[in-house]
This record gives structure tokens, sequence and C-alpha cells, in this order.
């Protein structure tokens, strides 16, 4: 028997074509720089690695490397596949304002749901988000980052619990949803109960000694994370986790979404979505828990954009278990606009793929591909986050 892997399945260029048109809502992303960077910079901002590249390698030697200089490059007035050195050049002299005007207004985007808890004063924030792509963006709150402000900004152990609460209501008056990075600051086999009021004045004491003690304000203590957790629960909109995937601070074996389901179940009767973003390299099981549980939804944003060529099976595998209305897409691009419009690309690439050996296999019929692509490319999104029709 012939080991060697068959030819990926002719594109349908209907679907090819419908799947390129639908303005995608990217429901977890941040910003695009605001300033020009180095190519040591930018080599660094295209890998999830916390640590500077080797001066042996470069990081355009990867996958999402690889992707820039295909997809990127033309978008920049160049040939597919420049050296890295020309591309960069290029870069350099459009200047990165018209960098971003271009990657992004070619993503495609419909909607923007950004989330700014993240080195925010080096990056577009919503308003210059939608002002550089004329399409609409709202803000995606951070919790950590809302309990941190308020203990800069002065609070004691007691009064810490109310504080955050009035503050993570003002903070999100007007924002779509809020996330989580408890997978980051602990890990997500945490006790899913809600914590007591003395348990969270306790933690909130040990807090902020450390915080004198060190200068440092970072939220760590899993009590604390869970209370910021359950007060996101009970505020009501849509609560993003970070899942898997992601820099070296995330302790990969302790970030598996099926960690999860205590809180998922103890959260269930209040209806408010959760939602699983990246989840690669698991993927197949926040599948199975989007399946299972009317509250979990998820997404493969990050991990396509850092598989490339690759993404292709990361995409297909993500359509095993769930049901299609919990599927919704993200890139989760940070800086570079080169990964906000490699997240779309991307995703419409290995979507009209796999959805074109499903119709050529006699599967699905076109139709139903369309309709299935648009849900997860846009319309799960609009339900989840209550954002009305595409304008």
């Amino acid at each position: 028997m012939s080991t060697e892997p068959s030819a990926s399945p002719a594109i349908d260029a209907d679907l090819e074509r419908e799947i390129g048109a639908i303005p995608l809502v990217d429901h977890h992303v941040h910003g695009a720089l605001v300033d020009d960077v180095s190519r040591r910079e930018f080599e660094e901002l295209i890998t999830e690695s916390n640590r500077p590249v080797p001066a042996w390698m470069t990081q355009f030697d990867s996958q999402v490397g690889f992707a820039v200089l295909r997809h990127c490059a033309p978008v920049l007035g160049l040939d597919p596949h420049p050296d890295p050195e020309t591309y960069l050049a290029r870069r350099g002299e459009l200047g990165t304002e018209e960098v971003n005007r271009r990657l992004l207004t070619a993503a495609g985007i419909g909607h923007f749901l950004v989330e700014t808890g993240y080195r925010g004063e080096e990056i577009l924030d919503p308003a210059r988000m939608s002002a550089v792509t004329g399409r609409p963006a709202d803000e995606v709150v951070r919790l950590e980052s809302v309990a941190e402000r308020v203990v800069a900004e002065g609070t004691d152990a007691e009064g810490f619990a109310a504080r955050f609460e009035t503050a993570l209501w003002e903070r999100s008056r007007a924002a779509r949803g809020l996330k989580t990075i408890v997978a980051y600051r602990h890990g997500l086999d945490f006790d899913p109960r809600p914590p007591t009021r003395g348990e969270v004045t306790a933690a909130a004491g040990r807090w902020l000694r450390e915080v004198t003690r060190t200068g440092t304000v970072r939220v760590t203590d899993p009590v604390l994370l869970r209370h910021l957790i359950w007060r996101g629960i009970e505020r009501g909109l849509p609560l993003q986790f970070h899942i898997g995937y992601g820099d070296p601070e995330v302790d990969l074996h302790r970030s598996d979404p099926l960690l999860l389901r205590g809180l998922i179940e103890l959260a269930e009767p209040r209806s408010v979505p959760l939602l699983l973003l990246h989840c690669y390299p698991f993927h197949r099981n926040a599948g199975y828990l989007a399946q299972v549980y009317p509250n979990v939804y998820f997404d493969v944003g990050l991990g396509v954009n850092y598989t490339g060529a690759r993404s292709v099976a990361v995409v297909a595998e993500s359509m095993e278990l769930a049901p299609f209305a919990k599927i919704l897409f993200s890139s989760d691009a940070w800086g570079p606009a080169e990964l906000h419009h490699l997240g779309a690309l991307l995703w419409r690439r290995a979507t009209a793929r796999v959805l074109s050996g499903f119709v050529a296999d006699g599967e699905w019929t076109r139709e139903q591909a369309t309709r299935v692509a648009t849900m997860i490319g846009a319309g799960n999104a609009r339900r989840v986050y209550g954002l009305g029709e595409a304008e």
C-alpha cells in the first residue's frame, strides 16, 4: 500500500469566493502596532516565545514566517516569497500606519472585539482600530487588569471585593465581553467553587502585603482569581478563557480545557457563554466540551497563524465534534498587522479547503458549507455577543 499523502482536494471556486466575502467577526483580537519596529523587534513579535531570538536563527524560518512572506508581501506591493530583508525594507518604507491600513483592511473583518489588557500603550485601542478599518470595534475587558488597577489606586483587604465589583461594572459598561487569563496566572486546575467573603478578604490581605514587599501589582492568588471569574460570571457578559498555547508563562499541561469541567457545570444554570480561546493543542478537547455543555463555545485562533501551511488540519479538527453553532473565529493577533491579516486569510483558506472536500465527497452540499462557514466566521459571534446584523 502506498504511504504517499493524498493530494489536497480541489477548492470549490464558488465556495472559496463566498467564504472570502464573509465580513468576519474577530471575537478576540488585540490592537495593531502604533510605532515602527526593528527587525529584531518584529521577529520577537511573530513568536509566542518571550526569549530573544538566537543569533544563529531567524523567526522567518517558521510556519508563521513563511506565511508572512507568502501572503502579506503582495498586500504591501511585493511578489510572494521575498527574502526577509526585502520584506522588512518595504515595511519600513511604507511605515506602520500604512502597513496597518493595508493589512487590516485586506483582512475583511466586519467587527473587531478588542481585548485591551496587555501592553495597551503599544497598540491601537478599539477606537483607532475602527478608524483605520472603517469597521466597528468594541472592547473585551480583562478581569485581572481591573483587579490590579483597583489595588494600584488604593484599597484595603476588607474593601477589595466591593471596590472590584464597582470597578468591573464601571469598566465594562460599554464592553461586549470579559476575559480571564487564569491559565497564565495559576492554571485551570483551580477549585471551581466561588470563594467565601472571608477567603477573599484573607487572600486580598496576602496580595497587598506582597505588593508592598515587591512593588509589583500582579494577581496570582487562586482564591482571588476564582473570585474575579465568579464576579465576571455574575456580570453576565460572555466570558473568555485563554486555553492552551501561549508564551512560556503558560504551564501547558495545566491549561487543558477539560480541567474547567467543574466550573462549567457550576456556571451552567446562569447561561453565561463561556468562550474557550485558541485551544491548540487541546482543540479537540474543547470541541468535546462545546458539544456536551450548552454554555461552552470555542475557537482555534492563534493556532491557525502559528501552524501556517498546516492550519488546514487544525481547522478540520475543530469541526469534528462541536455543533457548528458553537465554533467562532478569532485571530488573537497582537502587534504586527501581519498577524491580523493572516488570522483571517489562513482561516478562510483552511475553511475553503476543508469544506470543499466535504462537498466534493458528496457529504455536504455547497449551500450547507456556505451556511456553516458564515456561522463560524460571523453569525455565531453576532448572536453570542449581541452584535446585531452586519452593517
